[in-house]
């Protein structure tokens, strides 16, 4: 009796192990009795799962997962015919002669994931949708260049524009299924408040929506009836943590497959745990945005006190010291692109040369208390970043240096819905009370168009919406940024980008501290990954896990 209950208890004992055992990898990776289930850490939480309503980051990347663009982009950054058959050129008829026609031709065995045909139809209402004033969307742009969009046919979509529209192929990044929708929006008048933005019942992407627990987790699924080749893994799995430090821990404790933003003082032991890092140019730059408003310093509208700031800061002592010399400061905003000027190179640290360029301004320490003046005024700077750490540090880093050719700077930090808030909420950068602002931007990459510099985006009671924080107008970088958008030859579209180039940066409107290339954490049991830096996850059909 004594032997069997000892036996008794060791079956149970291997019975619970083996059930534990079998229940491993749901939340870290591997698989979940005979799924193949990938586990990415997220720092943040989607905002939204409807194109429409979000610029989030992190809600985008998912919508290669679960609902694909018309056309994405490789690991090269080159695009590619996803929904269409191919990728309009004036070549194969997609682009009328005068670049005022795009037409597309989709292909004819698209099914949602509800199993309902997607058809020319879908792409039409999402223009709606857009462009609708019943729905506050995150920008109509680049919906409202349309003139007219006709649907000939299901699987033809002709897009007319008033002019011609050089970055077309900002459009059509996530398609609604008109048969969910539609309905709702008849019925409510607007898809604001719609179940489908937060719970997707129908997608067009290698997986499906399945659950999203608020705080926790979104789960998706294998799309069996996805038009493409079918997913190698069954689950794709997110998970959300609160911070970079909780990022770090679950991938070195094998609890993620990947991670994304890694700060660059946790690659080493990330490393040394064996995970593998990709270093993938998404476009990002850290910045500054020099304001040039009625509120900003007036020293701020002489130019060469703009240079000066430049030249006495050691960006690249800033990378080797806070990056660990993985990436170096750039020229322009279009760095690692044919747009940019190749004459261009980055700013050299010369603090005497910004001490002579001060002097020249009229900005001397007249009064002997180590800030420079002119006309009373004192050369005292706001600047202002969001409270991730490797920012804080860069602001202490620049003070020092600033200070030593007299410049006093004021140091604030907020976080990131405070700091990033519009001038319809009294965001600090859009209403003009920093002088500088730091942040890590991008151009509608891999398209170089830029909207932050144009005069009409100055934000103001009018056009609380506007985007250009530096409340800069100058108008003959005006005047090309109009003329770039409308000029479908490349050649042409690159040769006014380096003038654009040259002038943002001769007058120094925007000063890159460093290349922000996306960094991802790639776990030991994931496969086959490759990332892009416009459509990160366009090849996660393709993913395998060991």
């Amino acid at each position: 009796m004594f032997k069997k209950s000892l036996i008794l208890k060791f079956v149970i004992l291997l019975t619970i192990a083996s059930l534990a055992l079998s229940a491993c990898g749901g939340a870290g990776g591997g698989t979940t009795g005979q799924s193949k289930v990938a586990t990415l850490i997220f720092t943040q939480e989607p905002d939204t799962m409807n194109p429409l309503y979000t610029n989030m980051f992190f809600s985008s990347i998912l919508h290669q997962v679960w609902n694909v663009w018309a056309w994405q982009y490789d690991d090269q950054n080159k695009p590619y015919p996803v929904l269409v058959k191919e990728i309009p050129t004036e070549q194969n008829g997609g682009i009328s002669a005068d670049g005022k026609t795009l037409t597309l031709k989709l292909r004819e065995d698209l099914t949602w994931s509800d199993g309902e045909k997607l058809t020319s139809a879908d792409f039409k209402f999402t223009y709606e949708m857009y462009v609708s004033p019943k729905n506050a969307v995150a920008t109509t742009y680049p919906y409202d260049q349309i003139a007219s969009l006709e649907t000939p046919d299901d699987f033809t979509v002709v897009v007319n524009f008033e002019s011609p529209f050089a970055p077309w192929l900002q459009l059509f990044h996530g398609i609604l299924p008109e048969h969910v929708l539609k309905p709702v929006f008849d019925k409510d008048g607007s898809l604001d408040t719609a179940v489908w933005n937060k719970a997707p019942t129908a997608g067009i992407g290698p997986f499906k929506f399945d659950k999203w627990e608020s705080g926790s987790y979104l789960r998706f699924v294998r799309n069996d009836k996805y038009f493409g080749t079918k997913p190698v893994l069954d689950e794709i799995f997110v998970k959300i943590v609160p911070d970079d430090a909780a990022q770090v821990a679950a991938l070195k404790a094998g609890d993620g497959d990947l991670g994304i933003f890694i700060s660059y003082p946790d690659l080493p032991a990330l490393e040394e745990a064996g995970l593998s890092i990709q270093n993938v140019q998404s476009g990002y730059h850290e910045g500054w945005f020099i304001s040039l408003g009625e509120k900003a310093h007036p020293a701020l509208q002489d130019v060469r006190v703009r240079q000066a700031l430049v030249y006495a800061v050691d960006r690249e002592k800033i990378a080797k010291d806070l990056l660990l010399g993985r990436t170096k400061p750039g020229a322009t905003l279009w760095d690692n692109s044919p747009y940019v000027n190749p004459e261009l190179k980055p700013y050299p640290f010369d603090p005497e040369k910004a001490k002579a360029l001060l002097d020249e301004a009229g900005w001397k320490d007249s009064n002997g208390n180590g800030t420079r003046d002119k006309d009373g005024v004192e050369l005292v700077l706001r600047y202002g970043t969001t409270t991730k750490e490797v920012r804080q540090n860069t602001q202490a880093v620049v003070q020092q240096m600033l200070e030593t050719v007299g410049i006093k700077v004021n140091l604030t930090n907020y976080d990131s819905d405070i700091f990033f808030a519009s001038y319809a909420d009294q965001g600090p950068a859009y209403t003009g009370e920093l002088d500088i602002m730091e942040w890590s931007d991008v151009t509608q990459f891999p398209d170089p168009n830029f909207t932050y510099f144009l005069c009409s985006e100055i934000p103001s009671d009018e056009s609380p919406q506007g985007v250009n924080a530096q409340y800069l107008c100058d108008k003959e970088l005006d005047g090309l940024f109009q003329q770039q958008a409308i000029e479908v030859d490349t050649a042409e579209r690159i040769a006014t980008f380096h003038k654009i180039t040259k002038i943002v940066y001769d007058q120094v409107y925007w000063v890159s501290m460093w290349q922000d290339p996306d960094l991802w954490a790639v776990g030991k049991r994931l496969g086959n990954v490759k990332l892009s830096g416009a459509t990160p996850f366009y090849n996660i059909g393709e993913w395998t896990l060991k």
